[in-house]
């Protein structure tokens, strides 16, 4: 069983990273996989959600710094050294690498885990944006396998953690809001 999933993992791989291998996409998901083109993108939304967000905003754009801390240290500190899995570009000598190949390991990615996470606690605080976040969220980690730095399983499993741990984070920010919410009548009615 372990070795049927294991080429079922292999033969996606293989598709995004040798069969759609182009010019292009290596220059568009090279571009979107590099966090560092994302922050000052990360800030503004941070302080549009904070500024004309109202009260469910702020709280969005708080718990978001704690939500991808929580996420991205769970990923990379527990989970990754605990199981070790070695990314596919150090064990497949014909993956496809356009951006090179690190020594860290594979399982879950952390981009699939973090986006997971931001795109779940943002769609069930503003339902509105479901389709957007998940897009994204999906993109970053299909540039993973792409780039031949992820199996695809790293890619699931990350969205399968992030996704809950975006959810559990969504639920503390809606409590909070109706902690709030209460408290406020309870003041207004004094």
């Amino acid at each position: 069983m372990i070795d049927l999933l294991y080429s079922i993992d292999l033969g996606i791989f293989y598709f995004f990273n040798h069969t759609l291998s182009t010019g292009i996409l290596d220059k568009f998901f090279g571009y979107i996989t590099n966090v560092n083109h994302w922050y000052l993108v990360y800030v503004i939304l941070l302080f549009i959600c904070f500024k004309y967000g109202g009260k469910r905003g702020k709280i969005a754009a708080i718990s978001t710094i704690f939500l991808i801390l929580v996420s991205d240290q769970f990923g990379a500190s527990i989970i990754k050294p605990l199981l070790g899995r070695i990314r596919p570009c150090n064990v497949l000598t014909d993956a496809l690498t356009p951006l090179g190949c690190t020594g860290s390991y594979s399982f879950p990615s952390n981009h699939a885990l973090n986006n997971f996470a931001a795109a779940v606690f943002f769609y069930r605080l503003f339902p509105k944006l479901k389709i957007i976040l998940l897009v994204v969220a999906s993109l970053m980690a299909i540039s993973r396998v792409y780039l031949g730095l992820h199996y695809p399983s790293d890619i699931l499993g990350g969205a399968i953690i992030g996704a809950g741990i975006g959810y559990l984070f969504a639920s503390a920010a809606l409590k909070i809001e109706e902690y709030l919410d209460k408290k406020k009548k309870v003041i207004e009615s004094e």
